[in-house]
């Protein structure tokens, strides 16, 4: 499969199946995160592990796996004393999945996940986050990526800077933001701006596709009504499920397999054509939102 391949099913009407979490998957069987960069060096210190994940969501039907670098920006490496690493863990990342899809026979696409700047610690500049995210992009892109989605943006000027960078690649580039619900009912993105705000900035700029992702699964489908009502391109949805607690997730109370194919339910009728999980959702939501999709085509 092709991008413009699923595009043209998209535009159709087609409903994609997307993975499940990478990150919180491969620390579940073993791959110990690090401070400041979470999961990412899983791509080295546990490349089989990774790349079973991402086969074990091919197996089921996924047809966009997303790589292993949601926390793999320059930033959040300077911050982890891993910049040493950045081009090798963006291209391992990548190229794991890759691999995936040619072990399993997939028919499924490869999208480079670009994140936020950092999480703590030290933030870059405006300028730095534009220099380290071209090439973060051009990595992605040489080692074998379809398109690009920036995942976990909450901030308006720093999705933009990092929108533009990644474009420079010659890859379609998805947004993604993550929203939650202000105390006096409007949804907002994390950052506190309101998430109208961020789809209108985003518009303009030759996007494919807007999610709302690691988001709370109670959290979407107000989500998606304001996402309506300021975008008419395509819609999808991969939400979290588990606890914060500073500075750690906890999963003790990830939503079941049931549960988060009922609420998917809800969201395809709202319009999503693209859907799969974040944080703490697995192979068995997956496998959940599959038979729901099948059930539907």
């Amino acid at each position: 499969m092709t991008y413009d391949d699923l595009m043209q099913g998209l535009d159709a009407g087609s409903l994609v199946l997307m993975d499940g979490a990478t990150g919180t998957e491969i620390e579940r069987l073993g791959v110990e995160p690090v401070q400041y960069a979470w999961s990412s060096t899983g791509t080295l210190n546990g490349p089989d592990i990774v790349r079973s994940v991402h086969a074990s969501y091919l197996e089921i039907g996924a047809q966009i796996v997303i790589s292993n670098t949601f926390s793999t920006s320059w930033q959040a490496l300077v911050n982890a004393n891993m910049s040493e690493h950045f081009e090798s863990l963006n291209r391992t990342g990548v190229a794991l999945a890759c691999e995936a899809i040619s072990q399993t026979g997939a028919n499924a696409l490869v999208a480079g996940g670009i994140s936020h700047d950092h999480f703590t610690g030290t933030a870059p500049t405006m300028d730095t986050l534009d220099r380290t995210v071209t090439r973060q992009g051009e990595i992605m892109r040489d080692a074998g990526a379809s398109l690009l989605i920036l995942e976990m943006m909450v901030d308006i000027d720093k999705t933009l800077t990092l929108l533009r960078a990644a474009q420079r690649s010659g890859l379609p580039v998805w947004v993604g933001f993550s929203t939650s619900i202000h105390p006096d009912g409007s949804v907002i993105l994390n950052g506190g701006l309101p998430l109208a705000d961020g789809i209108n900035a985003v518009e303009e700029h030759n996007i494919d596709l807007i999610s709302i992702m690691h988001t709370e699964v109670a959290h979407i489908h107000p989500s998606l009504q304001v996402l309506n009502e300021h975008w008419s391109g395509h819609v999808g949805v991969y939400a979290h499920s588990g606890r914060w607690e500073d500075p750690n997730w906890f999963y003790d109370g990830v939503i079941s397999d049931k549960d988060y194919a009922a609420y998917a339910s809800e969201w395809l009728d709202a319009g999503v054509q693209a859907i799969g999980g974040c944080c703490g959702i697995g192979p068995g939501h997956i496998l959940a939102l599959k038979k729901l999709l099948a059930a539907r085509s």
